[in-house]
């Protein structure tokens, strides 16, 4: 306890702007490994086996795999709440109940996704216009894919709950493991044994269960807080409730953006399979961006929690401006490396001078934009972190994913030209921004929040 005050006392004093770094790297860090995991598979599909390999495996296939997956690693954080909460109090036994609960919801959501994965999959990239040369290749990694879902689940939320105790550092590493495992499989089965699609995703399914087994090996030692025992993880209603509340609407949220990016990949299906391929490269370095933007949101969230639960309301507000200056540097300085960059960095993904041109063309229409975005991301993270999840999920929701769903079912049948669709994504990125900018500014969103919880208003 007397580590977590120190702890406490520093993070509410002291320089703004270190404090907020000291959080960013580790988590940047920690997702930089989760998207380099991903983007290995795209390099060595595209180099190795062929264009419509490299649809496959990051057009729709990618976004049913987000779809329904993300639903649950929303709920992970809603377990990741709880722990956290309970391990403050000391309530180890509420803290071990938690536990087993999220770990039989993992299993139970694992198994259900594996059975709607598999029978799904078929129809589903019927639904989003997959062509007929892509349809194989998407299928056999999907079927595969989803084979390994209650193991990518079990380290969602074994690593969730690690980080919610401070332990930060052995999720990152089992990640690392499952990264380089990844890497060295695809090698072998793709390049070695030639197993092109079918070995990527077999590679995948036995990285995720190296991760699982390192998490669930932690949490299952005989020293461990969590005394995980196999007859106890079952489901504790009071516990599932709580986990839901707070879960649900996070994993909605990331529902929300899947949807409006199933819509946006079947508009990119029906510009055939090279700018299938130029999407996919795209979206492979698009998200080493979006990597960057969210650990600063998770910083904010975390700094503005800290400081608004110590009622040092002056640091809530210059937290969000100085975490505003970081995340627009940020984004000018990723913007500029990838307009000047864009065609080596796309020869990564493929050789094929069509798939380069299209995803320089894709590149230099959306990166220029990024900075657009940082209001909604520092903005609606500081209003998390006081407790206040449900106006930032339909500030985002409404502004980002309906707009975008808008756009697509009445501009873009005016001009349907890849420019058209891709002018949906800054349109939304700033009208979005534009929106939070009001709410924070005019919504008095603090006060309530100090009126929530009891705290005293004379330091606002």
């Amino acid at each position: 306890m007397e580590g977590e005050v120190d702890l406490q006392s520093r993070i509410t004093e002291g320089p703004i702007w270190r404090h907020l770094l000291s959080f960013f790297f580790p988590i940047l860090l920690g997702t930089f490994f989760q998207q380099l995991y991903n983007t290995v598979d795209a390099i060595i599909v595209g180099n190795f086996v062929g264009t419509e390999a490299l649809a496959a495996v990051g057009g729709p296939a990618a976004v049913l795999i987000n779809f329904l997956v993300n639903l649950f690693v929303g709920l992970s954080s809603g377990a990741t709440v709880i722990v956290a909460q309970y391990y403050g109090a000391r309530q180890m036994q509420e803290l071990r109940r938690t536990v087993h609960t999220a770990l039989a919801l993992a299993i139970a959501a694992g198994l259900g996704i594996m059975i709607l994965g598999i029978a799904l999959s078929y129809p589903a990239m019927v639904l989003m216009g997959t062509p007929a040369e892509v349809m194989d290749y998407s299928l056999i990694y999907l079927r595969i894919y989803f084979v390994g879902s209650i193991a990518s689940f079990l380290y969602n939320v074994g690593s969730s709950v690690l980080r919610a105790i401070g332990d930060t550092k052995r999720p990152l590493y089992f990640l690392i493991a499952a990264c380089l495992t990844n890497i060295v499989l695809d090698l072998v089965f793709v390049v070695g044994f030639g197993l092109e699609v079918l070995g990527v995703a077999l590679a995948t399914v036995l990285s995720q269960m190296v991760s699982a087994v390192l998490v669930m090996l932690v949490l299952c030692r005989p020293d461990s807080i969590f005394c995980i025992a196999r007859k106890e993880i079952r489901f504790h209603p009071d516990i599932l409730k709580s986990i839901l509340r707070i879960g649900l609407p996070t994993g909605l949220q990331s529902d929300m953006y899947t949807i409006s990016n199933m819509l946006i990949q079947s508009c990119i299906n029906s510009f055939g399979t090279n700018t299938m391929a130029a999407w996919t490269a795209f979206c492979k370095l698009d998200a080493f961006y979006w990597m960057i933007s969210g650990a600063f949101g998770i910083s904010i969230t975390t700094f503005v929690g800290q400081n608004f639960g110590a009622q040092r309301y002056d640091r809530v507000r210059k937290s969000v401006r100085v975490c505003l200056l970081l995340s627009l540097v940020t984004a000018l300085l990723v913007s500029g490396l990838y307009a000047l960059g864009a065609q080596p960095l796309l020869r990564m993904f493929s050789t094929d001078t069509q798939v380069i041109d299209i995803g320089t063309f894709i590149l230099w229409r959306m990166s220029p934009f990024y900075f657009t975005f940082i209001c909604v991301e520092v903005m609606a993270g500081a209003i998390r972190g006081t407790g206040d999840s449900l106006k930032p999920m339909l500030l985002t929701c409404g502004g980002v994913c309906v707009l975008r769903v808008v756009w697509i079912f009445t501009v873009l049948p005016l001009d349907r030209t890849l420019g058209t669709l891709l002018l949906s994504y800054p349109m939304t990125w700033s009208i979005t921004s534009l929106l939070f900018i009001i709410y924070y500014v005019r919504g008095n969103w603090m006060r309530r929040q100090i009126q929530k919880y009891g705290f005293s208003a004379e330091r606002l």
